[in-house]
């Protein structure tokens, strides 16, 4: 069954174009036919095709070049190659570029029926897969992804849009903001799931063994180098490499990273041949990408070779819904290794947790979790279990917070703890859970001691 699938037909003979075109049309696809590579390119943006059958000998611009493009463009679309006699290596090229299958001329119409059938069959499959990610979407999952903000959303969105592809992906977003999960969740998402995913931080290696790590060593190539050692490259080969802080790769040898990115072959450190390669590049830095181009940190021509699609991560701050889900997945995970009988976290340990400022973003939240589990005592995470907030940029609790209660000298001790807390809730607007974490003390604490206080009846407020 063609179940509504659109089908683009590229073929440069009017006659066999007009045939194909009659009987595909026949057999229930929508059907739009291209005589040269120039106008395949316009109708697979104009008539958004779920196949395209290709003639490699096409005017204007050939089939490899016309599937170069569609590659280089990142799109979605599954291509069978028709080739002449003469044209199986170009046809074999091909379908290294990401086609699905090629037919010999003269095309067997019995075949070229059962090919297009399978082929529905299989996006029909990869549709439903696509719903039920947006499902999962829906209620903050996917694949390694979790969050319920508009912001996590929207990456989600993106990463939809991109992973099926194997168009480069820059990823932008502060220290601890979960840079590689989105690009592990790109390869488990995308064609090349089943191949390796590699990870490489430029910022943690220093420049002479860079490029041995990146493209690879023979024996004898310097010092130390007593045996062929693959690179990367080599070792991603039809999978994902991310180059994580891709900012601190010095320019020389992003010219290097370029040409290999775009010639797809690379040439081992003293090496005297070409090694092919087919590998999906994702690009990771924690820099601001119009400062990380105006200081000379990324070269141009790399950054919009690797800028299909650009990937934006806001603060943990900035997206205070996702904390709660991100807890939850915290405490399963750091429950079931130790051993420990907790179940989730309490209410007020919550609002804590989404008023902390988080500089440390994710990874800083995931450290608390841990650190909480271990000293808990079960079932629930509460207000007590949790650390006090570090100290930033060397002020004390109070200074950090806006609080600094000027008192003379001899002023008994119990007027200053409650001249303390009384500013902290003027502080914070009278919330008694925000005032219990920055001072340190639990909220019941808190609560008997305002109790006890004679006239403190400050701004309070849940």
């Amino acid at each position: 069954m063609a179940e509504g699938k659109r089908v683009l037909v590229a073929e440069d003979h009017p006659r066999t174009r007009r045939l194909w075109n009659e009987l595909i049309s026949s057999w229930g696809y929508e059907v739009q036919a291209a005589e040269d590579g120039i106008q395949v390119l316009e109708l697979v943006h104009n008539f958004e095709p779920h196949i395209l059958l290709l003639d490699l000998k096409l005017p204007g611009r050939d089939g490899i070049g016309v599937l170069e493009e569609i590659q280089r463009q990142g799109l979605p679309l599954t291509t069978i190659i028709i080739s002449g006699e003469g044209d199986i290596p170009d046809a074999v090229k091909c379908i290294k570029l990401g086609a699905y299958d090629y037919l010999r001329k003269p095309v067997d119409p019995v075949r070229l029926r059962q090919m297009l059938s399978n082929l529905t069959a299989h996006l029909n499959v990869t549709e439903e897969n696509q719903r039920l990610r947006l499902r999962l979407m829906g209620t903050g999952e996917l694949g390694s992804m979790i969050g319920r903000s508009l912001a996590t959303r929207r990456v989600m969105a993106l990463i939809e849009q991109a992973a099926p592809s194997s168009a480069s992906v820059i990823i932008r977003g502060d220290s601890g903001t979960g840079k590689e999960i989105v690009a592990r969740t790109l390869h488990e998402l995308s064609p090349r799931r089943n191949g390796p995913y590699v990870a490489i931080n430029c910022a943690a290696l220093p420049e002479t063994l860079m490029e041995s790590e990146l493209f690879g060593h023979e024996r004898g190539a310097f010092t130390g180098a007593e045996h062929r050692r693959p690179g990367c490259f080599e070792l991603a080969n039809g999978g994902t490499l991310l180059l994580d802080e891709i900012t601190e790769m010095k320019p020389e040898l992003q010219a290097k990273l370029l040409r290999v990115i775009e010639e797809r072959r690379l040439r081992r450190l003293g090496g005297t041949t070409d090694v092919p390669v087919d590998v999906r590049v994702l690009a990771a830095t924690n820099r601001p990408l119009h400062e990380a181009l105006g200081g000379g940190r990324l070269r141009e021509d790399l950054y919009y070779r690797l800028a299909v699609f650009t990937i934006e991560l806001s603060p943990l701050s900035e997206r205070t819904e996702d904390i709660p889900p991100l807890v939850d997945l915290f405490i399963r995970q750091f429950a079931n290794a130790n051993g420990k009988p907790i179940a989730g976290a309490d209410d007020a340990c919550l609002e804590a947790l989404k008023a902390r400022s988080w500089p440390g973003n994710v990874r800083e939240l995931r450290n608390v979790i841990e650190r909480a589990v271990i000293v808990s005592r079960g079932p629930l995470l509460t207000l007590a279990d949790l650390p006090p907030e570090p100290v930033r940029n060397g002020g004390s609790k109070e200074k950090a917070s806006g609080v600094s209660p000027a008192l003379p000298v001899g002023t008994p001790l119990k007027e200053v703890e409650r001249e303390l807390i009384l500013k902290t809730l003027e502080r914070v607007g009278g919330n008694r859970l925000k005032a219990a974490q920055i001072l340190g003390i639990s909220p019941r604490t808190l609560y008997n001691k305002l109790e006890r206080y004679s006239g403190a009846d400050g701004p309070e407020k849940e």
